[in-house]
């Protein structure tokens, strides 16, 4: 049965202001430009530039009267526009008129060279239409991770084309024959043995060292018939079963260690698509002492509200009558001012919060910037900023992860600066950092041939006074992207 019902409730909303501000908050420098180019080609009321009479509140509709009459503003024109785009634009450029555009570069894909270097062997239609299809089912690395059979599967099925796995075995030799050298590989051991194959065949035909093609001989042999022992660096055991002394073995693994594991990223787009250019939120100095730390520009622009918009208020509420075109004009201005203003007071609260939480972080990092030494760093999480700036620990999440500073000794991502604090035998709390840093340099000046254990990591680390258990240690280890002792392992 329906009945109505009075209810009170009390509910907790985000504005649409806050939206955007959370949005603008967590955008870097770089991210920040892109969107700020957007709100000024959508927003007509918005421009570039500073305020300066311009300050006053125009939304109570009190301002001075306007000489201009509102028959000064036609804005049918403005709001119904069916002139065709062509008429206010030129596109008749003439021969002395100089193209300022830059050009970009699309080159090749690491799939299309190998598709035009297929079209070059001498098979037929039949084998290359495999090869293409083999070439199709490659990963960005250069493997075929699907097994033969699956192909020959969806060839039935997709396209009705009825073939053997033999056939399918020979149109993936023709694959692992184009360059780089190791393409078309199912597994790591095939990858390298085929890179070092076809290393062996030329020098043999170059009539290179004899030295050199024995090295390559075995290494082929470690390949083939003691990659397990390889992979875990069982030298001893590898030594023991091919019966040759540990120089030769040297020699042997120095041909191995220089192949690519990955040759599909050894492209020319490859290495343009990994470069990520970083752009500092932050510039942080260091002057007779004293840290200065201030916004970057591109960081800060410079917005107002358009005076003319501004004024076009100004008209409309000092006007008399106005009819229905008028008002939805009226609606359409107060709309793009409300917005322009919205959007220029969430980028200075932005800048405002960037700035808070930038000094927060430097004043309790203050003996690291000065000194630049990673064993300065004090224990820091998120509630401690969140505390002195006293905002909600999401806001300050959404600044330091994104967030970029230059130092006088690199640049860094703020959340490298926040670390878990770890307590030594005397009762002082270290970071995290500082104990990751020790642990790094002794990882690194350890002998090869015998590397630590995490164990005897640890109490490398309890002798020098820092309370720290062996999975603890395994745990940095980890994210420092240190492989464990076994793997450490290498010839002398």
């Amino acid at each position: 049965m329906l009945k109505q019902s009075l209810q009170q409730k009390l509910l907790q909303k985000l504005s649409p202001q806050q939206i955007q501000l959370m949005k603008l908050l967590q955008l870097p420098t770089t991210e920040l430009e892109v969107r700020i180019k957007e709100e000024l080609e959508a927003n007509p009321a918005l421009e570039e530039g500073q305020e300066n009479e311009w300050e006053e509140e125009f939304e109570e509709g009190q301002s001075e009267d306007s000489n201009e009459s509102l028959e000064d503003f036609d804005f049918n024109e403005y709001l119904d526009d069916e002139t065709p785009d062509y008429r206010t634009s030129v596109s008749n450029h003439g021969a002395d008129v100089e193209d300022k555009s830059i050009p970009f570069s699309g080159g090749t894909s690491f799939f299309e060279r190998l598709r035009s270097q297929l079209g070059l062997l001498d098979a037929t239609e039949s084998l290359r239409s495999l090869a293409d299809q083999i070439i199709g089912n490659l990963d960005e690395a250069g493997y075929l991770r699907r097994d033969l059979e699956s192909i020959v599967n969806d060839l039935a099925f997709t396209e009705g084309v009825v073939v053997e796995v033999d056939e399918l075995e020979k149109a993936l030799e023709l694959v692992q024959s184009l360059d780089p050298a190791g393409v078309g590989a199912r597994d790591l051991r095939e990858c390298l043995q085929l890179q070092l194959k076809r290393k062996f065949d030329s020098n043999v035909a170059n009539g290179s060292k004899l030295s050199r093609r024995i090295s390559q001989r075995l290494a082929l042999e470690i390949l083939e018939f003691h990659f397990e022992a390889f992979s875990k660096k069982h030298f001893s055991r590898i030594q023991k079963r091919l019966d040759i002394d540990e120089e030769v073995l040297k020699d042997a693994l120095a041909e191995i260690t220089q192949l690519n594991p990955k040759p599909g990223n050894s492209g020319a787009e490859s290495s343009r698509g990994t470069a990520v250019q970083v752009v500092p939120d932050f510039l942080l100095a260091v002057e007779d002492n004293e840290l200065r730390v201030q916004l970057n520009q591109r960081n800060a622009p410079e917005l107002r509200i358009s005076p003319m918009y501004k004024e076009m208020m100004e008209t409309y509420a000092s006007g008399a009558k106005t009819n229905s075109q008028q008002k939805d004009a009226l609606t359409f201005v107060k709309q793009k001012i409300d917005a322009a203003k919205w959007f220029v007071d969430a980028i200075l609260q932005r800048q405002q919060t960037l700035m808070r939480t930038m000094e927060a972080i430097v004043e309790h990092q203050q003996d690291y910037f000065l000194s630049g030494d990673e064993t300065d760093l004090r224990p820091m999480i998120l509630k401690d900023i969140a505390d002195v700036v006293e905002m909600d620990i999401s806001t300050v999440s959404r600044v330091a992860n994104s967030k970029y500073v230059q130092t006088p000794y690199g640049t860094f991502l703020l959340k490298s600066f926040f670390s878990e604090s770890l307590t030594t035998e005397t009762g002082e709390e270290v970071s995290s950092r500082e104990v990751k840093k020790i642990l790094q340099e002794a990882i690194e000046n350890e002998d090869k041939r015998k590397p630590l254990s995490d164990e005897k990591l640890g109490q490398l680390l309890n002798a020098k006074g820092y309370n720290i258990a062996r999975r603890t240690v395994a745990k940095y280890r980890e994210q420092l992207g240190i492989p464990v002792a076994r793997l450490r392992k290498e010839l002398g």
